[in-house]
């Protein structure tokens, strides 16, 4: 843990470089990634089921590479009734807070110009599920059902299976069922972005790819971007809370350590104004940390990126977060909504002593696919706009090209192009 003082604005640049992300690249890494995309560009699914067993240790064959019908029907049955319900909570209040963000068409118009801004939803969207160990049913309801509410016509999943079983873990298939795929593919890692991107002989090419994923994952949506749409590159989890002696420390300790044990690459910021109340938690962290669960994680994640910030106001303790620019953001102050307003980088903001980042990640409504590694700071949370195009459609009648291809031809003179301002006067004029 390192413990840094910021009593200036001048501070904010030591500040930023503890802050500071490697982003050299891992030539291996994109090597590797590069020649599993390439293979299966060339051998569609003989590459896919060459891969899944070098690395999950899964034979499969084309014909059971996609999950049954029957096999997803049967998945809720093993499951216990209260986590059933709890996905179906979950998804009813997923589906309430993205249905709300549903833009609408419009149109404005002039003499004789109509002007329409059409929204039209993606063709077909794959989702890539972590599978194996980790088993996340909340990442399928928070990436599936924003793309159906937007209107995507084939929803694809795709995710690793368990190396002991050859499945799927059945909360995943629960989940896929409550939220509404349309196929699911037993295969992750490069291999399935590359045949989302790309297609094979079984699994269909996708127009966009989202969903979190390894480092390989993230490496190769890099690589495909371009020949398909992807959501962001995400990185390991960050978690920053802006606290006062009103936060109970043994609550901040564990909201810490719930981020934590995602990742021991997890990055985390705790900036306060009252020197204290940091002190104490770093010291409730050291006590309660041997005793908890993955605890290996935790303290790995404690000793690489964890970063306690005493700021001397709120205005610096502001641009501290900014600096950060945090995927999460607890503000656990006695008047938490007195700065809210000097948030300008965050993913998501968790208001109070009672909203916990954790619920965030499972019931709220909010989407809990955020950007990571300060990319907050131009861009969003999953959304339904992400599986959404804007068509814009142009009529102009005689008249109005009479009245305005004037103006457009002077502009085309300016440029020097003058095939533009051919085009249009030619409409209009009689010689």
């Amino acid at each position: 843990m390192t413990f840094f003082e910021l009593l200036q604005t001048e501070d904010l640049n030591s500040l930023q470089t503890i802050f500071a992300v490697d982003v050299e690249k891992n030539r291996q890494l994109e090597a590797d990634v590069q020649a599993i995309v390439q293979a299966v560009r060339d051998r569609g699914d003989a590459a896919c089921i060459e891969m899944t067993e070098k690395f999950d240790g899964v034979r499969m064959t084309p014909d059971t590479m996609e999950i049954s019908a029957q096999e997803r029907k049967d998945a809720a049955k093993t499951l216990p009734e209260a986590l059933i319900q709890a996905l179906y909570s979950a998804a009813e209040h997923i589906e309430t807070f993205h249905s709300s963000q549903m833009p609408s068409d419009f149109h404005i118009e002039r003499p004789g110009v109509l002007l329409e801004d059409r929204l039209l939803p993606i063709e077909r969207v794959g989702v890539y599920i972590p599978g194996g160990r980790a088993k996340y049913p909340s990442t399928v309801l928070m990436t599936v059902i924003p793309a159906r509410i937007a209107g995507v016509r084939e929803i694809i999943m795709v995710s690793p299976p368990d190396r002991e079983t050859g499945r799927i873990d059945p909360s995943l298939l629960a989940a896929a069922n409550i939220a509404g795929v349309d196929r699911i593919f037993r295969i992750g890692g490069a291999q399935a972005v590359a045949a989302l991107a790309y297609g094979t002989e079984t699994i269909p090419a996708v127009d966009k790819i989202v969903g979190p994923g390894n480092a390989y994952v993230a490496e190769a949506k890099r690589q495909v971007f371009g020949r398909v749409g992807i959501d962001m590159l995400a990185g390991p989890t960050e978690l920053a809370i802006w606290m006062d002696e009103t936060a109970p420390v043994d609550w901040v300790a564990q909201d810490v350590f719930a981020q934590m044990e995602h990742d021991p690459n997890t990055r985390t910021l705790l900036v306060s104004t009252h020197r204290e109340s940091l002190e104490a938690v770093r010291q409730r962290c050291s006590e309660i940390l041997p005793r908890l669960p993955r605890s290996e994680i935790l303290q790995q994640s404690c000793q690489r990126n964890t970063v306690f910030v005493y700021a001397q106001n709120d205005i610096l303790a502001a641009a501290a977060v900014n600096a950060f620019a945090p995927e999460h953001l607890q503000l656990m102050l006695k008047e938490p909504r007195a700065v809210l307003h000097r948030i300008r980088h965050a993913g998501a903001v968790f208001v109070g002593h009672y909203t916990p980042t954790a619920l965030g990640d499972y019931i709220a409504g909010p989407n809990h696919t955020l950007p990571t590694l300060g990319s907050a700071r131009f861009s969003s949370a999953l959304s339904v706009y992400d599986f959404l195009r804007r068509q814009h459609v142009v009529t102009y009648s005689r008249e109005a090209i009479e009245n305005e291809g004037p103006l457009a031809v002077q502009l085309a003179e300016h440029e020097a192009l003058l095939n533009h301002a051919l085009s249009v006067a030619i409409r209009y004029e009689k010689d």
